[in-house]
């Protein structure tokens, strides 16, 4: 089940980035599970990473290898490769040079990235067999099959491509990303690959990864979980014939904002497809003293059982969101300047249930698929969007099946 209509778009070739899938045997044997990302010697790489104190084995072997100039990204589906310590890490590592050797590359210009279940051994041996297979698929379009391959609950590939003009010349951005549950990034999320042609720095291409993670997938949650595998990795070719991306210049804050876009889009692609969702909620927090407390009131709403569930029952239980906001824990809240609403109908004002409220006009729109809660604090001009979803009886049912 997921919210609204979502085809994978057609995602044009970035010269010099290559993926190839195939099926490994990891936990199914129905659809691809090991993807590789190939790319130029040109090519620099930025990448921001979970910070559960239980990350991963491939988190810590990925983090370590980035500064060496990575030529690969290896990507397996069905096996978290967390929760397995130093087992795991001589696993990721293991893969990293089975990977190299073949290639003729070093084991530390591979970045290893796992995916699904907590607390099992990585099947090495599965991996190393199927990575002959997954070079020989290398190619240029292959978006949809890798979108594809690194999926676990997810119910449909996420994609999302973008093209951009600098001096006359096109920068292609093209991304994917998985995830459906444990969804509360905090600093990446889930597993999300952008790939551009761009020609720019490291440094600076970190510096433009970091911001658009934080103000895209910072900002959704599906069910308050920070996962032990969250990544998120930018590559940039360097392959295209517009001119090098520079500090401080217009064609900066044109690139960064693209990268935001296709960040902000892919997010909202995993809130759409979280676990059992019917809907999709905005919650919009303005008036704020400043950018973290708007989103710390807006996050409290966001992880509110309560809340959720009373959105998946279509039932207009305002007292719910304003309960959320008053224990969101911003000091020295003035009641009386606050208000709450339903998309463009207010459900509070002045301390209590707006006056003009009505029961039907609540329901009327808590029986759409997408809707927005707008909350005016009444205590500044920051302004923050948090996107989530409800939750519904298969949420519980798919997480209560997850590992049968």
């Amino acid at each position: 089940m997921a919210v609204g209509q979502n085809i994978f778009p057609l995602m044009p070739p970035i010269s010099g980035v290559q993926l190839g899938t195939t099926n490994a045997g990891i936990k199914q044997t129905v659809r691809d599970d090991l993807l590789i990302f190939q790319f130029s010697e040109s090519a620099t790489c930025a990448a921001v990473f979970t910070q559960n104190a239980f990350c991963a084995a491939p988190v810590h072997i990925a983090k370590a290898h980035l500064s060496q100039s990575p030529r690969w990204l290896l990507i397996n589906s069905g096996n978290a490769n967390a929760g397995t310590g130093e087992q795991g890490m001589r696993d990721a590592r293991q893969t990293c040079q089975d990977l190299a050797q073949i290639t003729g590359g070093q084991m530390q210009q591979v970045l290893p990235f796992s995916t699904g279940v907590i607390g099992q051994p990585l099947p090495v041996e599965k991996i190393t067999l199927a990575l002959p297979q997954a070079l020989a698929n290398l190619a240029e379009n292959h978006w949809e099959p890798a979108a594809s391959a690194i999926m676990t609950t997810d119910t449909f590939p996420k994609g999302v491509s973008k093209v951009i003009t600098l001096d006359g010349e096109t920068v292609t951005i093209n991304g994917i990303s998985k995830g459906a549950g444990m969804i509360q990034p905090n600093m990446a999320t889930l597993l999300s690959f952008i790939a551009t042609d761009a020609k720019i720095s490291q440094p600076l291409l970190q510096q433009c990864l970091a911001r658009a993670a934080e103000l895209s997938f910072n900002r959704i949650t599906v069910d308050g979980d920070t996962s032990t595998n969250d990544a998120c990795v930018l590559i940039a070719s360097g392959c295209t014939l517009a001119p090098e991306i520079v500090t401080d210049s217009e064609h900066y804050k044109i690139f960064a904002e693209a990268i935001l876009d296709v960040s902000k889009m892919l997010a909202e692609l995993i809130v759409r497809d979280g676990e059992g969702a019917t809907k999709l909620m905005r919650i919009v927090v303005s008036e704020a003293a400043n950018d973290a407390e708007a989103v710390q009131v807006a996050k409290t709403i966001a992880h509110s059982p309560l809340v959720k569930t009373a959105f998946f029952a279509s039932d207009p239980n305002w007292g719910r969101i304003l309960a959320a906001v008053g224990r969101a824990g911003v000091n020295a809240l003035e009641l009386e300047k606050i208000r709450i609403y339903l998309d463009d109908v207010c459900i509070v004002r002045d301390g209590g249930r707006a006056a003009d409220y009505t029961e039907e006009a609540g329901q009327a729109v808590m029986n759409q698929a997408e809707i927005m809660i707008g909350v005016k604090l009444g205590r500044g001009e920051a302004i923050q969007t948090v996107l989530t979803c409800d939750f519904s009886y298969d949420y519980v049912k798919i997480n209560a099946e997850y590992r049968t």
